[in-house]
């Protein structure tokens, strides 16, 4: 069998060449204030049901933007920018001047059932987004549904669903090296766990942030998306069938809470698109997904099924404050190399013990990752996080170096060695420079930490050169998906009802 460096030495440069990512990124749509906006979607923007890079995620305050899949990062990089750079032209001119919030955790909220579920139109499937998030809210509630992201879309040329498997198992295992790098959530605002119980302790007196002392990411702990009935899931990423078999279970087993709920209330109106365990798909919610290109009103499971993994979601990336547009070129380049290491090292199958093992690390590195000494599990032994980070970066060395040989300069090498500092120094990383700011200049306020970052990405991309042609380009982009909504929308010939149950058939899982 060959060794980890043998496989990185045999890796052809344009096979590496062909390696492609794409970004999608979520953030809130505030006010000057910091409160949330509840204004409708911006009708500039174009319609959030067709348009190729800009829609809303959870909630309608909830803009989700996305590039294409990229040969380069700085293309990746390039784009992300430009959307961005239109969105803020379009949300400047809204009422009371809006802006993109810069946090995973958001920013002041209004009273759960007020928070504004995102919208698609009238037609059959622009409803099931809206009624899946409904589901959404009963089953978590409103306030989860402004957590913001970014995820990361990654794919190599000939590797097939058995390697993308494995590279999962390793991803999973090594997810803390993520957290504890790139994690930048901290401190919230206290209305995001009013009336919940939590562990956070205050900030300052409290009534303007809380916080934990060595998290990295609570958005990735237990205070993000977190059910006692996803806790009952533990699925395995040993292959396509197993993993599919586990999903599939999930989609069409009844949860007697969510049948109470029922699908619609008395009245009429829908509360949920089933009454399973999961409603659908994306409702299981993991740091990665195996992810395959879907057919217009395909299930993604299907899609699965059928023509196996195409590409692999990393869904564990937080909002960097410090960065206009989230994310660094630096930090793209880290998680490419961070992936073919995943796919490349030995990747064993995973085991139930391990699932709860790796959990409960997720956990740890979320809440407690800079806590000097903690110490996480590996195959039954306990170990220290830096060491075991460590260990990983070293690893990744070659692998930087043989992506550097196939694109020319050492961008890879460069990031990689900022990513060993930041892991040497841990009043470097993100969430540490975070809870510093926020004591040092703002008065332990999150908020005005927030707004303060957010203000300052949108002054920096509005004053970045943008042209005519830019314009014209998404103001056509936008109109465009207007007309493309209403196409959908007069081409529907079944009641919502009739179309929901087919949808939603076993069958359609494949």
């Amino acid at each position: 069998m060959s060794t980890l460096p043998q496989r990185i030495a045999a890796l052809p440069a344009d096979r590496l060449a062909g390696m492609r990512r794409g970004i999608e990124k979520e953030g809130l749509r505030v006010l000057p204030t910091g409160a949330l906006a509840l204004t409708p979607h911006p009708v500039a923007l174009g319609s959030a049901l067709t348009h190729p890079c800009i829609t809303t995620d959870y909630s309608e305050s909830q803009i989700e933007l996305i590039t294409g899949a990229h040969r380069t990062v700085q293309e990746c990089q390039d784009e992300l920018t430009e959307i961005h750079q239109f969105v803020h032209r379009v949300l400047q001119q809204q009422p009371g001047g809006e802006m993109l919030w810069v946090s995973s955790m958001p920013c002041m909220l209004p009273t759960d059932e007020t928070i504004p579920l995102a919208r698609y139109g009238s037609s059959n499937p622009g409803r099931a987004k809206s009624v899946y998030r409904m589901g959404l809210g009963h089953r978590y509630g409103r306030r989860m549904q402004t957590i913001s992201g970014i995820h990361y879309n990654w794919s190599l040329p000939g590797v097939g669903s058995d390697e993308y498997f494995a590279l999962i198992r390793n991803f999973r295992r090594h997810a803390f090296v993520l957290l504890y790098l790139f994690g930048a959530s901290p401190a919230l605002c206290p209305c995001f766990v009013e009336g919940r119980q939590h562990s956070l302790q205050p900030l300052g007196d409290g009534k303007r942030a809380l916080y934990l002392p060595h998290a990295t990411s609570l958005r990735m702990g237990r205070l993000g998306y977190q059910s006692d009935a996803q806790a009952t899931l533990a699925v395995s990423y040993n292959g396509l069938q197993g993993y599919a078999d586990s999903l599939h279970e999930a989609l069409t087993r009844p949860y007697p809470a969510y049948e109470a709920i029922g699908v619609r209330n008395p009245g009429g109106d829908y509360n949920q698109m089933g009454t399973s365990l999961l409603q659908i798909e994306n409702e299981f919610y993991g740091t990665i997904r195996p992810k395959r290109t879907v057919h217009s009103g395909e299930r993604p499971l299907h899609a699965l099924r059928e023509r196996g993994v195409e590409y692999v979601e990393v869904r564990l990336m937080d909002l960097d404050p410090f960065v206009p547009v989230g994310i660094t070129a630096d930090t793209m380049r880290l998680l490419d190399v961070f992936l073919l290491h995943c796919l490349l090292s030995d990747s064993p199958p995973d085991t139930p013990a391990e699932i709860a093992e790796l959990k409960n690390n997720q956990h740890l590195a979320a809440e407690r990752g800079r806590e000097a000494g903690l110490q996480l599990m590996r195959r039954g032994q306990r170990v220290l996080l830096t060491d075991w980070a460590a260990e990983v970066l070293a690893e990744c060395a070659p692998i930087a170096a043989t992506l550097d040989a196939a694109h020319g300069g050492e961008a890879y090498a460069h990031a990689l060695t900022a990513a060993q500092a930041t892991l040497a120094a841990p009043h470097s990383t993100p969430s540490a420079r975070v809870l510093a700011e926020l004591q040092q200049q703002h008065d332990n306020d999150f908020t005005a930490f927030a707004l303060a970052h957010s203000q300052s990405a949108r002054d920096i991309l509005m004053g970045q050169p943008w042209s005519e042609s830019q314009q014209a380009r998404y103001q056509a982009l936008a109109e465009r998906s207007l007309e493309e909504q209403r196409a959908i929308e007069v081409a529907d010939d079944l009641p919502f009802e009739a179309w929901r149950e087919r949808f939603m058939a076993v069958e359609q899982l494949g």
